[in-house]
């Protein structure tokens, strides 16, 4: 087995990495500042229009995009690297296009909807949302109610969404929706592109989150689409969001080693400088061990994120290492957060360091994509041969 990336992969690491230093981590301060004054952690358009500029100029848009659509067909595994070095900084800014919406168009869509919709959206000139959490169904896609009927040659959806990001911005959004209510999540659910402005839609509410970040809630209220919308085959929506999943939770284990890296970096620079009781930090063996656990809990985790995605590029079945991941990563990540909170002090409590926006969006990565305690379940069921 080859524990080290590509020589090619390397180096676009190794790139971004020199992009999130030399253009990201500036920003923190100023972020931290507007979200402390405006309770929204956010860019400055302007902001964001310099950094899109600057990496479009640096080849870093459409990585993961087909090479026919002007992306770099970069592999899971590849991107690992990219989102392990965007997990060193708070700063809220993302390389478009966003990657499990563009692999679940990639898997599903047909030739009429490559042209209209992936082909821009590889190229980052449209932003999407993706839509499947409701009001008191959560992780359960059984508890789905939103309905999509046909009508005509199309189909009229009626139903409400929640906890949807960029919903309020986005240029389109993949509906998951119930067509067949006896089959339900077992050949029942289908994919639709809806439109922002289709009659319909409406975007109801924002919700604050820790953070400073937001989420929406929206309905569909007749909301109808045409039959070309439908994404896919008709109740063959849960599969391909299945694997947009597994895409995002491999990006949120890398953003997770990121954090936890840049975490204890800031410990072992911080430690031997600061005195308690007539010796550094860097003696206590409290300290000493909780560095020690984070190196071996860091290095673990790499090393499953990568074997993870090492699988999906194979075609192979990832389920069970995919929610492994996702659970080690995220708590991995929040407890080596809140160790080197603690060795601050109360600078650690401060929204002067980056340490208590790190936790915030950690805390947040345990409950979005599947709580924890439904990937436990997913991997009990595996090894229990319980899995249905």
């Amino acid at each position: 087995m080859n524990f080290e990336l590509e020589e090619e992969h390397q180096m676009l690491k190794d790139l971004v990495a020199r992009f999130v230093r030399d253009e990201l981590l500036p920003l923190e301060a100023s972020a931290m500042a507007r979200e402390s004054t405006t309770g929204q952690f956010a860019l400055l358009p302007e902001e964001h229009q310099r950094l899109d500029a600057l990496s479009k100029e640096l080849g870093l848009w459409g990585l993961d995009a087909p090479t026919e659509m002007g992306g770099a067909d970069m592999p899971v595994t590849a991107m690992v690297g990219v989102n392990e070095e965007f997990g060193k900084t708070i700063t809220p800014y993302e390389l478009p296009p966003d990657s499990p919406n563009l692999r679940m168009l990639m898997l599903s869509a047909n030739d009429d909807q490559r042209e209209r919709y992936l082909a821009p959206y590889a190229r980052g000139e449209t932003v999407s949302a993706m839509a499947i959490s409701e009001p008191g169904a959560g992780a359960d896609p059984a508890g789905m109610k939103t309905r999509a009927e046909r009508d005509g040659g199309g189909w009229v959806i009626n139903g409400r969404k929640i906890w949807i990001t960029r919903a309020d911005r986005a240029d389109w959004s993949i509906v998951l929706a119930v067509t067949d209510k006896a089959k339900g999540a077992r050949g029942g659910i289908s994919a639709f592109i809806v439109d922002r402005g289709t009659p319909g839609f409406n975007v109801e509410r924002r919700i604050p989150m820790i953070g400073g970040h937001s989420t929406f809630e929206v309905s569909f209220d007749n909301c109808r689409v045409g039959g070309g919308q439908l994404l896919g085959k008709e109740g063959a929506g849960f599969a391909p969001m299945q694997a947009r999943l597994s895409s995002r939770r491999v990006q949120m284990a890398a953003w997770c080693i990121g954090r936890a890296q840049r975490a204890l970096d800031m410990l072992c620079e911080y430690a031997p400088q600061r005195t308690t009781f007539g010796a550094p930090l860097a003696e206590r063996q409290a300290i000493q061990w909780w560095i020690a656990d984070a190196a071996t809990r860091i290095h673990a985790c790499r090393l499953m994120t990568y074997e993870a995605a090492a699988r999906i590029d194979r075609g192979e079945e990832a389920r069970s290492q995919v929610s492994m991941i996702k659970v080690y990563a995220t708590e991995m990540a929040w407890e080596i957060i809140d160790h080197v909170m603690q060795a601050f002090g109360a600078m650690g409590m401060t929204k002067e360091l980056p340490l208590q926006q790190m936790a915030n969006e950690t805390r947040l990565m345990r409950i979005y994509e599947g709580p924890s305690e439904v990937h436990r379940w997913v991997v009990a069921r595996e090894l229990l041969g319980l899995r249905r």
